[in-house]
């Protein structure tokens, strides 16, 4: 217990009296200061004990006193102590009529009592109660630490701390969901602040709050952090009837460093986990399932046994080329390309493909892994690419840790390649995240907030990885030219092929097997360019085409001969009137 008035009036070897304020003599006293100030408010922080021998002040004097004893009391002075027999025999009657009023505690000390007596025993008193209190932080400690290691893990760690700071404990994971509470009653409760908890999350970590509720029994909730990334791994909330002592600040503080050792790898073990992983796409590229499967181990659990689809994601405004050094523009995908190889052996590059040794991040809850917390997402000139990556990430991890299931993924450049199980929970939340990041991004009317482009594979069973991953490449390129958050390889086919047609070859192409004929509507007759679409258009029937263009069949005959003479090809050949219709909508 911290030093109170009260033990300072028992202690035999001080004697000293109370002369007024009995009623609050259990006060804690935080320092005993000897001050002959006539104001010494300006140089106090409150709870403080203040002796006196009135040397300079006029303790006869009623109104000197009240205003005295008012300045004291409201700085949070807790008592007063009037040392007798020095410039008084014994404390006046108006010093101690201004103390009953302002219900300040004054004790008398007898002349043989010195000053510094009373300040060694408040020093001592405060000294043990701090080795007291960094004693049972250690207990609980140790409590704690052996309770993170036995099976129960985190939820065994929880019911200890509930019971170190006399309240309730819960855990929230990176979602914000309560995933874990001690005692079993405080689940509701701890559901109230899930809010709080994701608020927090989003902060930089270290991050901590106090918030209370008066329909929760006005608790006292403390939240915080866990974790040591961009974002932290999940949330612990303290609720407790007061405010944290110390020991009970210690074991919160202990609870928090264990939780974050049972979230975060080490950084050796993160390397290794990325390696694994991106060694086992490489694999499953390749067509070496086999080699993959074993490779993997148990790591993944039945990610590798069920069909699967291939996630490709990348950032909206990404996958354009960038100059580096004044040089030529380079793709970002090109420079950070997995090598893989072909059935024949051929070592084959291609985009969308990570690189000899990217940093991948692999997450297996299920079978005993956690997300890393890294952040591995770079640019081939190093420097981070857009935290949507590491958002998408974190939304797919969080999702397979809640519902058990395996996942795999790993950042490629500036792309982000996910396996998971069809029909799963990460699945579901990788197209959840880029529909939520659209919407976002389309509210606020910013084109800083970035969104997500997503191309996801048909199902597939493990021999056929490198299909899917070729499937989602393909799927990922059709999002981009609609202009859609997320296409499936079985959406591929729908809609149409004419916005292919938008690419800057495809208009150079068209340009150039079109230009003489522009060039003889500009200075010759006949307008021969309209001609041929209206031909083309009506599938080479010549009085259908002739109506459009309100000329005789002959005329137009004469046109598209005169097409066919400018250009040196001939229309029935299939092949031209598909390129000249092409051209035509590619330059429309």
């Amino acid at each position: 217990m911290p030093p109170t008035l009260a033990s300072l009036v028992q202690h035999s070897a001080l004697r000293l009296s109370v002369l007024a304020g009995q009623d609050r003599l259990d006060t804690p006293v935080r320092w005993a200061h000897a001050s002959e100030l006539a104001d010494p408010t300006p140089y106090l922080d409150g709870g403080e004990l203040i002796m006196i021998t009135a040397l300079k002040l006029d303790a006869e004097d009623p109104q000197a006193m009240r205003s005295y004893v008012r300045l004291l009391a409201g700085k949070g002075v807790v008592g007063l102590a009037f040392a007798a027999g020095v410039n008084y025999e014994k404390a006046p009657g108006a010093l101690i009529n201004a103390a009953c009023e302002a219900d300040l505690p004054l004790l008398e000390v007898p002349r043989r009592t010195p000053f510094i007596a009373i300040s060694k025993v408040v020093s001592a008193a405060i000294a043990a109660e701090q080795y007291r209190a960094v004693t049972a932080g250690f207990d609980a400690q140790r409590d704690m630490t052996t309770a993170a290691l036995s099976q129960e893990g985190p939820t065994a760690l929880l019911a200890r701390l509930a019971g170190h700071v006399n309240g309730w404990a819960a855990l929230y994971d990176a979602a914000g969901a309560v995933v874990a509470t001690a005692p079993a009653w405080a689940v509701r409760r701890a559901a109230r602040f899930a809010g709080d908890a994701e608020r927090v999350r989003d902060r930089p970590a270290p991050a901590s709050a106090v918030v209370s509720e008066s329909e929760a029994g006005d608790d006292r909730v403390e939240l915080q952090s866990v974790g040591t990334g961009r974002r932290a791994k999940a949330v612990l909330a303290v609720g407790t009837a007061a405010r944290l002592g110390t020991a009970e600040r210690y074991a919160v503080h202990s609870a928090v460093a264990l939780l974050t050792l049972t979230t975060e790898r080490s950084r050796a073990l993160q390397e290794a986990e990325q390696r694994l992983g991106a060694a086992v796409l490489r694999m499953l590229l390749a067509g070496e399932a086999d080699h993959a499967r074993a490779v993997a181990g148990q790591l993944y659990g039945g990610l590798l046994d069920a069909p699967m689809r291939v996630i490709v994601a990348e950032p909206a405004s990404g996958g354009k080329p960038r100059t580096r050094g004044g040089g030529a523009a380079v793709g970002s995908r090109a420079v950070t390309a997995l090598t893989t190889i072909t059935p024949a052996g051929a070592p084959v590059t291609g985009p969308g493909t990570a690189p000899a040794g990217p940093r991948a991040r692999v997450h297996s809850l299920a079978h005993g892994g956690k997300p890393s917390g890294s952040s591995p997402f770079a640019t081939s000139s190093g420097a981070p690419t857009p935290s949507v990556l590491d958002d998408l990430a974190d939304a797919v991890e969080t999702a397979a840790a809640r519902n058990g299931e395996a996942v795999l993924v790993v950042p490629d450049g500036e792309r982000l390649v996910v396996l998971a199980s069809d029909g799963g929970a990460a699945a579901a939340a990788c197209a959840r995240s880029a529909a939520d990041m659209a919407e976002i991004r389309s509210e606020s009317g910013s084109r800083q907030e970035e969104a997500l482009v997503v191309g996801v594979s048909a199902p597939a069973g493990l021999p056929a990885t490198a299909v899917a991953f070729k499937q989602a490449g393909q799927a990922l390129s059709v999002a981009r030219r609609r202009g859609a958050v997320l296409v499936e390889h079985e959406d591929v086919a729908a809609g149409s092929v004419l916005p292919l047609l938008a690419d800057d070859a495809v208009r150079a192409f068209a340009d150039g097997l079109l230009r003489k004929l522009h060039e003889h509507d500009a200075h010759g007759r006949g307008d021969l360019v309209a001609s041929l679409r209206a031909w083309l258009s009506r599938h080479g029937q010549w009085d259908a085409a002739a109506a459009d263009l309100g000329v005789h069949r002959h005329t137009l005959r004469y046109r598209m001969r005169r097409v066919e003479e400018i250009l040196g090809r001939s229309l029935d050949d299939p092949d031209v009137r598909m390129e000249l219709w092409l051209a035509l909508k590619a330059t429309s």
